[in-house]
């Protein structure tokens, strides 16, 4: 008999509101990935993610700084906690756990189903916030051929997709900006659906690319529309979310060019003047170079620069010249892209 699974994505909130989503389902055996996972066990683990069995309209509980929270599953599987806390927070880290708890019997001697869920809270001195983009930002996905992204997606796993050479030291050097402490939140927007979350999950942790919430496809939009929804509006409903949460921090964006986010990050400008320090896109098809000059032209008449990078070297190089990064972290990214390059060979 299959156990039931609560699948809690990671949160974010501050001191007002704490916004944590999830999903009850029957446990679909993935488990991690390793580097000698043939083809055929990644594409089995993939259909399985995508033909998780959901637990629809049962409760549970969240237990967070003494006090409980209650929700319920919708049709989908899915939960939604908006936590507002009467009390102030006492806050040692950036990262708290909230433990959840489902409360009905779903299957016959079940035994206690819980889950830990981390969620963000802004603790100490933040310099800015960075919201990236994942699938031809982060890793290369070849969003543009519909083909290549389905082998790419399928066929591979955290281990064996590698990310683009030095993207791991250039977020982790744009996290702890100049005064060392890795303290700057990431928050990684993708149009991924939900079934790949524990898939990108992993990839972030085995890749040593910043810890950040994850705001994958069809979470806080209706859940009616699954997959249906458009690319740019999703992304740009999980972007107004961060920015209204953390409404005195400036951001950094980073997308790429292969699809419509130098488009979305300019609406973004529009609707929160003053609020975005830059724009880095990663240069992946040269038939795009027309539609990003234009973007970049609108983008400087409102006062923020756009760069298109060939390479995270490129944009390392402006994040130092503009102090948003230490001198020595460039030298852990020069290495870290020859590293990436030579294991990518």
């Amino acid at each position: 008999m299959k156990s039931i699974l609560i699948v809690p994505y990671e949160g974010f909130g501050n001191e007002k509101e704490i916004l944590l989503v999830g999903r009850v389902i029957r446990d679909n055996r993935i488990g991690v990935s390793s580097p000698e996972d043939s083809v055929w066990k990644n594409i089995g683990k993939m259909r399985r993610r995508f033909m998780s069995v959901v637990i629809p309209k049962v409760t549970l509980r969240a237990e967070f700084q003494g006090k409980e929270y209650f929700a319920k599953t919708d049709e989908e599987g899915y939960f939604e906690f908006k936590i507002q806390p009467k009390a102030s927070l006492i806050l040692h880290s950036r990262w708290q756990e909230i433990k959840l708890t489902l409360i009905d019997e779903v299957i016959k001697n079940q035994g206690e189903v819980s889950a830990y869920a981390d969620v963000f809270l802004p603790v100490g001195n933040i310099d800015f916030g960075i919201i990236s983009d994942v699938d031809d930002t982060i890793i290369p996905t070849g969003a543009m051929r519909m083909l290549e992204m389905l082998k790419t997606t399928f066929a591979k796993n955290a281990h064996t997709r590698v990310p683009f050479p030095g993207v791991a030291e250039f977020y982790k050097a744009l996290q702890k900006g100049t005064d060392g402490v890795e303290s700057n939140p990431f928050f990684y927007v993708s149009s991924s659906p939900w079934n790949l979350y524990d898939f990108l999950h992993e990839l972030l942790q085995i890749h040593q690319i910043p810890k950040g919430p994850l705001l994958l496809r069809d979470i806080g939009l209706s859940r009616t529309e699954l997959i249906a929804g458009s690319h740019s509006e999703h992304k740009l409903e999980q972007i107004r979310q961060v920015l209204r949460t953390y409404s005195q921090l400036p951001f950094i964006l980073i997308g790429d060019s292969g699809q419509e986010d130098p488009d979305i990050y300019l609406q973004i400008v529009k609707e929160f003047p003053g609020r975005i320090r830059m724009v880095f896109i990663r240069d992946v098809h040269s038939s795009r170079h027309e539609y990003v000059e234009r973007v970049k032209v609108e983008l400087q008449k409102l006062g923020v620069d756009m760069l298109l990078v060939k390479n995270t070297l490129e944009a390392s190089e402006y994040a130092l010249s503009k102090g948003w990064i230490n001198e020595g972290d460039l030298i852990d990214i020069a290495e870290g892209k020859v590293k990436d390059e030579k294991e990518s060979n």
